[in-house]
């Protein structure tokens, strides 16, 4: 009999093999990012597997490494849509152009929708039978005490690693690995209560959890357009009034994100450490 745990699996991997078909004829950059969700559920079960079977080393990176580099290569996808967004916003509000920073993303978009369709068309379908294969029988028999317990684990860990990842002046990677982190968790708690097994935060915890990994998107999408628009100007001989002073507000933008993160990270995880 399938435990429910892998019937949860089974559903996402159908789901995101079907995604991968779909991109093996054309990229489109909303597909490419439901299948990266995907991916990454598929990636923290995998994850999971390895915290209930930690006799086995390495199993959990090993049942996800084929899909490793694509889902690299769709996170840039993702990446540049963010971007797009905020060019699209910044012309909407100043009724502006940017018509030179729009063709550099165009350049870099098809450069990364062609390194992903080529993943895609150079990989065989038997890495993903290979991937549901493995992934059924390393979930055979697993009993809820033992499953509870190994969720349970996998939060602690990421907990741990992000309060020693949140100590001020917080770093570019320290908000990356905090937005991470979250991910993992609220998605560990959400899958304890679908399986009918009591969460571990009551549900206040739970919405600020939450509404810390939401208040964290509008700061990664700033560090994403700041990135980017810095290095498109390093590449100018001379630069427009209107890219720099986008760069200077984007630079106020992301000091004052930044501080109001900070604060909201250290007061939530001083709460669920203790």
């Amino acid at each position: 009999m399938k435990s429910p745990v892998f019937q949860l699996f089974s559903h996402q991997h159908q789901q995101a093999k079907a995604l991968f078909l779909e991109l093996g004829k054309e990229i489109k950059s909303a597909k490419a990012i439901a299948l990266l969700e995907q991916l990454e559920f598929l990636e923290l079960y995998s994850e999971l597997l390895e915290k209930i079977h930690f006799e086995q080393k390495h199993l959990g990176y090993s049942l996800f490494f084929p899909l490793k580099t694509l889902k690299k290569s769709l996170k840039k996808i993702h990446h540049l849509k963010l971007v797009e967004k905020g060019l699209k916003e910044r012309e909407k509000n100043l009724s502006l152009t940017f018509e030179s920073f729009k063709t550099y993303l165009n350049e870099q978009k098809r450069g990364m929708q062609k390194e992903a369709f080529d993943l895609m068309v150079g990989s065989s379908l038997k890495m993903w039978e290979d991937y549901l294969e493995k992934a059924f029988e390393a979930s055979k028999g697993i009993k809820p005490l033992v499953l509870n317990t190994s969720i349970h684990q996998l939060v602690q860990e990421e907990l741990a690693f992000m309060t020693k990842e949140v100590t001020p002046p917080m770093s570019t990677q320290g908000f990356r690995d905090l937005f991470e982190g979250l991910r993992k968790v609220i998605i560990l708690e959400n899958l304890l209560v679908h399986l009918g097994l009591n969460p571990i935060y009551l549900p206040q915890i739970h919405e600020e959890l939450e509404r810390l990994k939401n208040g964290l998107k509008p700061w990664y999408a700033n560090h994403l357009n700041l990135q980017s628009l810095t290095h498109f100007i390093g590449q100018q001989e001379e630069v427009s009034k209107k890219y720099l002073d986008w760069v200077k507000e984007l630079k106020d933008e992301k000091k004052s994100l930044t501080a109001t993160l900070e604060k909201q990270a250290i007061s939530l995880l001083r709460k669920v450490g203790n």
